[in-house]
């Protein structure tokens, strides 16, 4: 294999005049493996080093560093989490849109698993009308219903909306069995108090918070309900 001690081994022998030596050398093939042996690590640290410069390939407390330098502390590894689905949340960072109540949206459902209810008092779309409005073929506007949809606007709110966010399920443990099941008892079976929010994957408030924080426009203000 390419970079392994018998690879450097074979390296330095060819340029060794055949003449001086046998077809068995283990002699010499001693000698050359001390030789040989600190390239071959030399040879898998700068492989090493050579996948921590891309986010592909990173791995470890460089994929971390990475994380650092595009976003601070905006985005960070959670207890637990393997550098694969960190890695995934990198470059999704990266490359999402921002800004937009698609955008928005998008990335909510991304931290979340479901999808957000956004309301803007100051767009009819969200707030409905009175009578209805046939004019453009393409305009969702076609009254309301109290209690049913819309809701009541206010054009003296510019730039602002509100947005409710559904927590996503708690994952639980698997090995451990929950209130109402016959195979936990106190002081026997598989049962225990957990901390959830410790549990890998888990999504807590603040990162609810600091993901849209991430997606907004700077002149505009979000009025969070977590639920």
């Amino acid at each position: 294999m390419v970079g392994d001690l018998k690879d450097f081994v074979l390296r330095l022998k060819t340029v060794l005049p055949k003449r001086w030596f046998g077809e068995e050398t283990p002699n010499l093939d001693a000698i050359l493996s001390a030789v040989a042996t600190p390239w071959v690590w030399l040879y898998d640290l700068l492989a090493y080093v050579a996948q921590q410069a891309r986010i592909t390939t990173a791995s470890d407390v460089w994929l971390d560093m990475a994380a650092v330098d595009y976003f601070g502390s905006g985005v960070q590894r959670k207890p637990g989490e393997a550098d694969t689905f960190f890695r995934a949340r990198i470059k999704k960072a990266l490359l999402r849109d921002a800004t937009t109540r698609t955008a928005i949206t998008a990335g909510i459902r991304d931290v979340c698993g479901s999808e957000p209810d956004i309301f803007e008092p100051a767009r009819t779309a969200d707030t409905g009308a009175y009578g209805s409005f046939l004019g453009a073929a393409n305009c969702p506007c076609y009254g309301m219903a109290y209690g049913q949809a819309g809701g009541w606007g206010n054009l003296h709110l510019p730039l602002q909306f509100f947005i409710t966010v559904k927590r996503p399920a708690a994952p639980g443990v698997a090995t451990l069995a929950g209130y109402g099941i016959t195979t936990g008892a106190y002081s026997g079976g598989s049962i225990s108090y957990v901390d959830l929010s410790g549990l890998p994957g888990e999504i807590t408030d603040d990162d609810i918070r600091s993901a849209l924080l991430s997606l907004l426009p700077v002149n505009a203000t979000a009025w969070l309900q977590i639920i």
